[in-house]
C-alpha cells in the first residue's frame, strides 16, 4: 500500500487504508528545511507553484504530467484544503500542498538545488508605492531562486500588473546567473482563476521566464 504523511507530523506514517488520505504537508518544525527525500521521490523532478490559490494550475499540470512531482505553496487554509480535495478526488499522487507564507518557505524550508521549475503566476502586486517592499519579487529574490533551482531550472512568471512585470524582468535581466527564455504556453485548463478573470476583461498579461545557467 502507498504511504502518506498524516496530519500530526510529516515524518509519521500509516497505511492509508485506515485513515483519510491527505496530500497536505504539515512540518514537524518550520525552523528546519523540509525532509525533501521523505516527501518526494529523488528520482523524479519537483516543480513548485508559488501561491497556488485554489489549485487550478497545479491540478491541471499534475494531471497531464504524472512523471513530475508538484508542490503547491499557499497561505490561506481554505485554498489549501480545496487543492487537497481536488488532488485526492482525482487520485493525483504527485501533488503535495503546504500552508505557509511563500517568501518564508522559499528562504528557509526548501533545500538547495531541489526544484526544477518555479511557477509564479499573478502574485499580489502591492500596487501602492509604499507597499512595494512587500512584493515577493525584489532585489534579493534572484538569490533565493538561484539557490533552490537545479542547474538548468526555470522560473516562470506571469501577472496582469504590467509595471510589476517590468520590474520582475528588470531584476532578472540584471542577474548574469540567469538567461531569459520564452515563457511557457499554458492551456485554458492551466490558466489560474485570476487569469481567467483578467483575460475575460480583455486585460493584457505580462509573461516571462528565466533559466538558471550551468
Amino acid at each position: 500500500m502507498p504511504r502518506f504523511p498524516i496530519h500530526s507530523k510529516i515524518h509519521s506514517w500509516i497505511d492509508m487504508a485506515t485513515v483519510d488520505k491527505t496530500f497536505i504537508i504539515e512540518p514537524a518544525s518550520i525552523a528546519d528545511p523540509l525532509p525533501w527525500n521523505t516527501i518526494f521521490d529523488s528520482t523524479k523532478p519537483v516543480d513548485v507553484d508559488i501561491g497556488c490559490g485554489k489549485g487550478r494550475f497545479i491540478i491541471a499540470r499534475a494531471r497531464t504530467n504524472p512523471e513530475v512531482q508538484f508542490l503547491g505553496i499557499e497561505r490561506q487554509l481554505d485554498r489549501v484544503r480545496r487543492v487537497n480535495r481536488k488532488a485526492v478526488r482525482e487520485g493525483l499522487e504527485n501533488v503535495r500542498v503546504l500552508r505557509l507564507e511563500a517568501a518564508y518557505t522559499l528562504a528557509w524550508l526548501l533545500p538547495e538545488s531541489s526544484v526544477r521549475t518555479f511557477f509564479l503566476f499573478f502574485p499580489d502586486p502591492w500596487p501602492k508605492t509604499r507597499h512595494h517592499k512587500r512584493r515577493l519579487v525584489g532585489d534579493n529574490f534572484p538569490d533565493i531562486v538561484h539557490s533552490r533551482l537545479i542547474t538548468g531550472g526555470v522560473l516562470q512568471m506571469a501577472t496582469d500588473h504590467l509595471p510589476y512585470h517590468e520590474e520582475m524582468v528588470r531584476i532578472f535581466r540584471a542577474d548574469a546567473r540567469f538567461e531569459e527564455i520564452e515563457p511557457m504556453e499554458r492551456t485554458p485548463d492551466e490558466q489560474t482563476d485570476f487569469e481567467l478573470i483578467f483575460r475575460g476583461q480583455g486585460l493584457p498579461i505580462g509573461a516571462s521566464a528565466f533559466k538558471k545557467k550551468g
